[in-house]
């Protein structure tokens, strides 16, 4: 068996992985390598960010033109944009990511990664097993999978790979699930001619966002032709021969589910009921270890997690904010140094490009509430700006500031409708710097753009606030 040693060895190579790695290493003489079993760059870049919103794209560019005179409207064009979605991609190879890995001096090797002790990884792969030592750190990397309950296991449900990955169109599609990934999907396999239907437990989608943004997104998927059942459960699930047909592909027959709602009939079914952390057979009972441990924090100093595989928000740019802090703990440490970081948490944003698009920031107002701050809120059309109004014209949704009344620094924010992920990131910086709502107003938008509706937000708060505290 063959032996080799890194200064650094990462098992995982999505982007919270490759950024660990980089941070790492970068201007020093230590040495890395990224432990990948499938296609470097990860979940992200074949099968969730990339081609999700190389697929969302078009579809809400044609769905603008029909809502602004002047232009001629649109339509999808399936095949191309399938051809669109194989391109950002790259038709699932990773020649390009490697070729990156290399050039930023990082080594790549192939295989299942597995901890057999202290530092030390075996990998298992096409052309054999070989024994990796790290002189100083290991990071886990491994991201997440599908849940997967029992009752829909043996019908070969699609999860969000077969989504993102679609080759062949179901005529009638049920979704479960009313959270990002089945509210995105619900879009593009309606622009692709499915028949979907969400089939969605809750009382309402996006169950942690603000409960407008949900309703917003729900009146959307209607408006398009999706059948939303709420407060539905599935208690039942038939398939006759379902069969491995390979990803995209439909799985077999015809799909029966039984729910509170009556039967549902479909050619296919997607599962999207939440991930969870990739851990089990990582080796981690070598080093006297549970999955427990590196979801709760609990490691030797040798040993870091990133990204979902750490149990916090399975968010790409998230997990990637986790690798850059881990990578510079550890170049900084190798120097005997402490490495700086902010002496307050990161706020997580998120965007769900939806329709109309979703973006959210920090604490909802029931969660400052339950938190025990003195919560102060204003709330405004999105189309109450010029340059909001501008962009269509039927401007859907709302957007919201949580303020704490006592420090007057913002809580978390979240704008409903056109250019709401390009709306979050001031709200991000402002939670991130601690900048009280008086400075806020002070911050001039640029008249008619779409930021001017920050200006609208804060006017709407007690006029108390506009001063400090």
């Amino acid at each position: 068996m063959d032996e080799l040693e890194y200064d650094v060895i990462v098992i995982g190579g999505g982007p919270a992985g490759e950024n660990a790695a980089q941070y790492a290493v970068e201007g020093t003489d230590m040495t890395a390598v990224i432990v990948e079993r499938e296609l470097l760059g990860g979940e992200c870049s074949y099968w969730a960010c990339m081609p999700s919103k190389a697929l969302l794209r078009p579809i809400a560019v044609a769905d603008l033109t029909a809502d602004l005179p002047g232009v001629t409207t649109a339509h999808v064009a399936p095949k191309a944009l399938l051809e669109r979605r194989d391109a950002w991609v790259s038709h699932y190879d990773d020649a390009g990511q490697v070729t990156w890995a290399e050039g930023a001096g990082l080594a790549v090797l192939r295989g299942d990664g597995r901890l057999t002790g202290e530092r030390t990884v075996r990998v298992s792969g096409s052309d054999g097993e070989r024994t990796v030592r790290a002189r100083r750190a290991v990071v886990i990397a491994t991201g997440s999978a599908a849940h997967v309950p029992q009752m829909y296991a043996d019908a070969l449900p699609w999860d969000s790979r077969d989504a993102t990955a679609v080759t062949e169109v179901p005529d009638r599609l049920v979704v479960i699930g009313g959270g990002v990934v089945a509210c995105e999907a619900a879009i593009w396999m309606s622009a692709l001619g499915s028949e979907v239907t969400l089939v969605v437990r809750d009382q309402r989608l996006l169950g942690r966002t603000e409960p407008f943004a949900g309703e917003a997104v729900l009146e959307g998927l209607r408006g398009r032709g999706v059948t939303v059942l709420l407060g539905t459960d599935v208690t039942g699930v038939r398939r006759e021969g379902p069969e491995a047909t390979g990803v995209g592909r439909i799985h077999g027959s015809t799909v029966t589910l039984t729910t509170s709602a009556g039967d549902l009939e479909a050619d296919e079914v997607l599962l999207s009921i939440g991930r969870a952390p990739r851990l089990d057979d990582l080796g981690l009972d070598s080093v006297g270890l549970v999955p427990d441990d590196v979801t709760g924090g609990r490691l030797p100093e040798w040993l870091h997690a990133v990204g979902d595989a750490s149990g916090g928000p399975p968010l790409t740019h998230w997990g990637k904010h986790q690798a850059r802090l881990v990578g510079a703990r550890i170049a900084a440490s190798a120097a005997g140094e402490v490495a700086w970081e902010p002496d307050r948490e990161a706020p997580v944003p998120q965007v769900v490009f939806s329709d109309p698009e979703v973006a959210s920031v920090g604490l909802t107002e029931a969660q400052a509430r339950d938190a025990g701050h003195h919560v102060v809120t204003s709330r405004v059309p999105t189309s109450s700006a010029a340059g909001t109004s501008l962009l269509r014209d039927h401007v859907a949704g709302h957007a919201q500031l949580v303020v704490d009344a006592d420090s007057r620094l913002l809580l978390g924010a979240t704008f409903v409708g056109p250019e709401a992920g390009e709306l979050v990131h001031a709200a991000t910086v402002a939670i991130t710097g601690g900048v009280p709502v008086h400075v806020l107003r002070h911050a001039v938008a640029s008249y008619p753009t779409a930021a001017e509706l920050w200006l609208r937000l804060l006017e709407e708060l007690p006029r108390e606030l506009r001063t400090p505290a």
